[in-house]
């Protein structure tokens, strides 16, 4: 892999080859998060806009020469990326804006953004050799990492918290995976999985500690930057949890900016739950991210519940070197973020993709965003994912099912009631 210069310690600054260390700077524990940095000279002269322009490949494997893998590496048959970037003239329009684009990553294989990392994952597994891959998560990259190994035939542990939402669970078990639902938080998981990772030497997924998960989240720019014609957006709504996708959604852009195929940097905007904001309080307090201690986290946005961010030096620096911001909303405005967005434009989130609309009404209101701004928000996980939520969220705004017998006079009684 020549395209890559060394991998980067974002706390000492200090560098390794790639085949010098497989996850973080040993001089930092399990904290020691590093940064794959490349030869943009070099990827420049090799590739191009006008290749890509040329491209019948319609997935994150378009952009090979600019991700941590060989050229020739076997990639996973799911196909993962190039999802619909949905320009939303009508929702625009009722929140006050000229321009608005929803990229629905809720479309991908299994349902979540998290494909694009555990795509990685199961590449650099195979390059490792390993018999065995594990990873933590509250649902969805248990879920991502867990379909992409089927495709492939790959032993995985995955470990969740038992109150996981079913359906992502259910997607667990029927992929085949080996599933500890674990009898805690998802950083009680995280941690287990941890020490289950080293004491049986599985290949570790978990984000914040394999720094290659970044480099498949990066993708997402890639594509909306792409599909707008490398035209970049003025605004990006990212919901964040962990910190890993609004910390690859930064290291995309910076790709690209390098490379000279965007001309500017959008403002990265991260969303948090208000019961889960540790990175929301570190930067509006300035407070030292390695420092601050865990918090409760506690929302009904499960994807980004997150007590301990694990990506968190990414996810800092993703929002200050953008001038972008981070903001809070409530459970109550992520749950009614998900019909108005859905009657909006048609995309059905999950609570932590409707969190990212919710982030985007919130900044408006506060006089965040220009009316002639161009706005791309994320949803990062499709509405299936957790019904339950779904449910309470149409029941929050008033709405509800009609109970008919089959008799046409009585659907014409209800119509009358009703309309």
């Amino acid at each position: 892999m020549d395209h890559i210069l060394h991998l980067k310690c974002l706390i000492c600054g200090k560098t390794y080859r790639t085949d010098e260390i497989d996850y973080v700077c040993p001089d930092h524990g399990d904290e020691g998060i590093v940064d794959v940095q490349y030869d943009y000279e070099r990827i420049g002269q090799r590739f191009s806009r006008d290749d890509l322009r040329r491209s019948t490949e319609t997935t994150i494997w378009r952009y090979k020469p600019l991700l941590p893998i060989e050229p020739d590496a076997a990639v996973p048959p799911l196909t993962v990326g190039w999802t619909p970037l949905y320009q939303t003239d009508r929702l625009a329009a009722e929140l006050g804006l000229k321009h608005l684009w929803v990229k629905d990553d809720g479309r991908l294989p299994t349902a979540s953004f998290k494909d694009r990392a555990s795509a990685i994952a199961v590449v650099k597994a195979q390059e490792k050799g390993a018999q065995v891959i594990t990873t933590a998560s509250t649902g969805n990259a248990a879920a991502a990492l867990s379909g992409l190994c089927a495709s492939v035939k790959q032993p995985n542990v995955i470990f969740v918290p038992e109150t996981a939402p079913q359906a992502k669970v259910a997607q667990l078990l029927t992929f085949g995976s080996t599933v500890m639902l674990v009898k805690g938080t998802y950083d009680n998981a995280f941690e287990l999985c941890m020490q289950a990772a080293q004491t049986y030497g599985w290949y570790n997924r978990n984000t914040g500690y394999n720094p290659y998960m970044s480099e498949g989240k990066k993708t997402v720019s890639f594509e909306i930057c792409e599909q707008l014609g490398w035209q970049a957006p003025d605004q990006i709504f990212v919901s964040v949890g962990d910190g890993c996708i609004i910390g690859g959604v930064h290291k995309g852009l910076k790709d690209l900016l390098a490379l000279g195929w965007i001309d500017r940097m959008p403002r990265l905007m991260g969303i948090q739950a208000e019961g889960s904001a540790y990175l929301y309080q570190a930067w509006r307090s300035g407070e030292d991210v390695l420092t601050k201690p865990p918090i409760t986290a506690q929302t009904i946005a499960d994807s980004i519940s997150a007590g301990l961010p694990r990506d968190r030096i990414k996810a800092l620096a993703a929002v200050t070197e953008t001038n972008g911001a981070y903001l809070t909303v409530t459970d109550e405005e992520i749950l009614a973020a998900i019909p108005a967005l859905a009657r909006g434009c048609g995309v059905f989130a999950e609570p932590a993709g409707a969190a990212a609309f919710a982030g985007l009404v919130k900044a408006i209101n506060q006089g965040l965003v220009a009316s002639d701004e161009r706005i791309v928000v994320i949803n990062t996980g499709n509405g299936l994912k957790d019904v339950a939520s779904a449910m309470k969220a149409v029941d929050l705004v008033g709405t509800q099912a009609h109970r008919v017998a089959p008799t046409l006079d009585n659907l014409k009684q209800v119509i009358e009631e009703e309309l």
